[in-house]
């Protein structure tokens, strides 16, 4: 069995759909609340489905047929400001299940997050010795409750305490894909692009305030999510090299690149207009992501990232132009 908190969330859903497709018994640990995040695990045949309050109950009750954890729970809103709760969530529940699967000799992946990487000006190399991670500044409370983990982690490792017998951090990038239905105003831009050229014919984008970049020119690295759940399942089964990863398509492309790959996997001419970026952004906002993979290929991953192009179409014309949308 394979426990995956976050289960019913937008990875974590994807994560147990390749669980389960494989015949693999996976049981979830999240809260549902009363909106349709249900709907992303209803084709799942799970073994549980577990509150967070409960988790260490089950935990302890399932122990002898657990063969990984994989922790994607957490608060991911970058908005949120109640430092408090995040650090609870982010944090301390994840050190909890780190010395859990320490005791009880239990593989454990966890979601770590390329907001640790802060405004990009060190880079985006994934080496997580204590040293390198001590140098990053991330930019936000999401960020920092990330980088915390990351750091506490390699601390455990590098003063000799007790560890899981296989870990991984995974620092996602910008992640899209189906069942983020349920994350509002944090759902990927692909998902925006397809419901504002449903609805009108176009899609508004940020304006650039940065010199360097054209308006629509801001980078990211996007991946696919059907990769992460892939590149997750491969450290929780066949990791030999515990550690800190990049999980991205290692190649920055840009928001005008994003929503022009909607447009085209629509069959429409893209119509892109652009708005100046809200003040609570500025300072806050990057302009360039792009994970360095080299670690992750090193490391013997056989998953191959999928292409932007390929990826919109198979999320717009699979999923969100469906009868269903849910994976």
């Amino acid at each position: 069995m394979f426990i995956v908190t976050g289960g019913a969330g937008f990875i974590g859903s994807n994560i147990v759909a390749h669980l389960d497709e494989a015949g693999e018994d996976v049981a979830v640990i999240d809260t549902l609340g009363t909106d349709a995040k249900w709907k992303n695990i209803a084709k799942r045949r799970l073994d549980d489905l577990i509150q967070p309050d409960a988790a260490f109950e089950a935990l302890d009750r399932h122990a002898g047929r657990i063969r990984g954890v994989i922790h994607m729970g957490a608060i991911s809103a970058t908005t949120e400001r109640d430092a408090d709760l995040i650090a609870d969530t982010n944090f301390r529940l994840s050190c909890d299940l780190w010395d859990w699967c320490a005791d009880n000799q239990v593989p454990f992946v966890y979601a770590s997050s390329a907001a640790t990487y802060g405004d990009g000006e060190l880079g985006f190399k994934d080496d997580d010795d204590l040293d390198s991670l001590s140098r990053l500044r991330p930019l936000n409370a999401y960020g920092w409750s990330k980088w915390l983990f990351d750091v506490w982690a390699r601390k455990q490792v590098d003063r000799g305490r007790p560890a899981p017998p296989r870990w991984a951090g995974l620092k996602f990038f910008n992640v899209y894909g189906p069942n983020e239905m349920h994350k509002g105003s944090m759902r990927s831009v692909a998902i925006q692009v397809f419901e504002q050229v449903s609805e009108t014919g176009k899609m508004r984008l940020f304006a650039s305030d940065h010199p360097d970049y054209e308006d629509g020119g801001q980078l990211r690295d996007f991946v696919w999510v059907e990769d992460c759940a892939r590149i997750a399942i491969w450290c929780a089964t066949g990791l030999e090299q515990n550690g800190i990863y990049n999980v991205g398509s290692g190649k920055a492309r840009s928001f005008k690149d994003l929503a022009e790959a909607v447009f085209a996997a629509m069959g429409r001419d893209p119509q892109l207009d652009f708005f100046e970026m809200p003040e609570a952004l500025k300072g806050q906002y990057q302009y360039f992501t792009e994970a360095r993979m080299s670690k992750l290929t090193a490391a013997g991953c056989p998953v191959n990232a999928t292409s932007l192009e390929e990826g919109v179409r198979r999320y717009v014309q699979d999923y969100l132009a469906a009868k269903d949308p849910y994976r």
